[in-house]
């Protein structure tokens, strides 16, 4: 059986070591609620805004992002003035003052949009440090409170977004759509594999150079064609660069050359001629004479169309000869009958010729 003063001594490990346990929270809890050292002396400094922009006691306080102390207090300071509604003390390490200059400005950030909100204090560029009990000018928090607004409704649209991704996503699994058959529909599965499988098989034929590809890829024999056709071209510009050739000579032969452009001028002289109106074809353009006579027979020409067609038009009424034989059918029986009995009449002619050609001498 122990003795008492074992147990005794059990004892006050056991509480000694509880203690430790306790102070050791104590100092990490002190730690990740502020900045300020243990054992060093803490100051308040001020600042004075139009809102709080919803921080509470204990916000952070940074300096250009560094983290040097927290909000001890925020509270309506009495004033209506602008920009100074809403006074935060800020609890700092005294040893952090030399490193705040005067024209310091504080303003509210955030770690994002949605984000845990901070005193920021931008380091200004005075030579005199801030001092115990004194005030930081800050910046007006309306700037920061509309920039949160306008990602209001940037975040609504993405929200909206997302929930339309979803459907989306949701129709995919579920097999709708074109991509949604891609991934779930076995029929479409087995087309992209046979297709596969056929390109596959092509791929082999070329490979073992049947085909025209595959001809072309491993026959020697198409590759000396293909080589021999290529140096025949490759000859034949040669050629021309020789001023070999038709093609040759109009790119290499000045006098041909020189005869095109003579030919050019000609043309040239030819069609400013007929602009002035000289020879017949000039005449025929620029003449008010021959435009005259050439209309006059245009005239005649129309009018002797339109008799025409009025002729045609009493044909087709009936009128004269022609239009009663056209819609006359006794008139055209009449002249059937009459040619009938001049067939008749010749025919017998060419079988007796003597019944109409006798000829009768009487003496008186």
């Amino acid at each position: 059986m122990p003795s008492a003063k074992r147990v005794s001594w059990a004892q006050l490990r056991v509480g000694l070591m509880a203690i430790a346990a306790m102070v050791l929270m104590g100092v990490l809890v002190f730690l990740l609620s502020g900045s300020t050292s243990l054992f060093g002396k803490s100051v308040l400094v001020y600042t004075f805004m139009d809102d709080s922009a919803a921080m509470g006691k204990g916000a952070p306080v940074r300096l250009n992002g560094i983290l040097i102390g927290k909000i001890s207090a925020i509270e309506l300071s009495g004033e209506n003035s602008p920009n100074r509604i809403v006074r935060m003390s800020m609890e700092l390490g005294e040893d952090k003052l030399a490193l705040i200059p005067q024209d310091s400005i504080v303003s509210v950030g955030a770690e994002n949009l949605l984000g845990t909100k901070y005193l920021n204090i931008q380091k200004g560029k005075s030579p005199t440090a801030m001092k115990a009990g004194g005030e930081i000018k800050s910046r007006d928090t309306r700037e920061f409170q509309d920039l949160v607004n306008a990602a209001y409704p940037a975040m609504e649209s993405l929200q909206s977004i997302i929930v339309r991704l979803d459907k989306i996503v949701g129709l995919v699994e579920s097999g709708k759509g074109s991509i949604g058959k891609l991934l779930v529909d076995d029929e479409l599965y087995k087309r992209v594999v046979s297709l596969v499988g056929e390109v596959q098989k092509v791929v082999e034929v070329v490979s073992d150079g049947k085909g025209t590809m595959g001809k072309l890829l491993y026959d020697d024999t198409m590759y000396d064609q293909v080589k021999t056709s290529l140096g025949r071209v490759d000859n034949l510009i040669q050629g021309m660069q020789d001023g070999n050739g038709t093609a040759g000579k109009l790119l290499k032969d000045p006098a041909l050359y020189d005869d095109l452009r003579k030919s050019v001028a000609k043309i040239n002289v030819l069609v400013d001629d007929l602009n002035a109106g000289k020879g017949s074809a000039g005449k025929l353009l620029k003449s008010d004479e021959l435009h005259n006579q050439v209309s006059a027979l245009v005239t005649k020409l129309d009018k002797m169309v339109g008799q025409f067609d009025t002729m045609a038009g009493k044909i087709n009424s009936g009128e004269g000869t022609l239009g009663q034989l056209l819609v006359n059918p006794q008139m055209y029986e009449s002249l059937n009958g009459t040619a009938k009995e001049m067939n008749g009449l010749m025919k017998d002619f060419r079988a007796n010729p003597k019944k109409f050609l006798t000829i009768q001498l009487k003496l008186f």
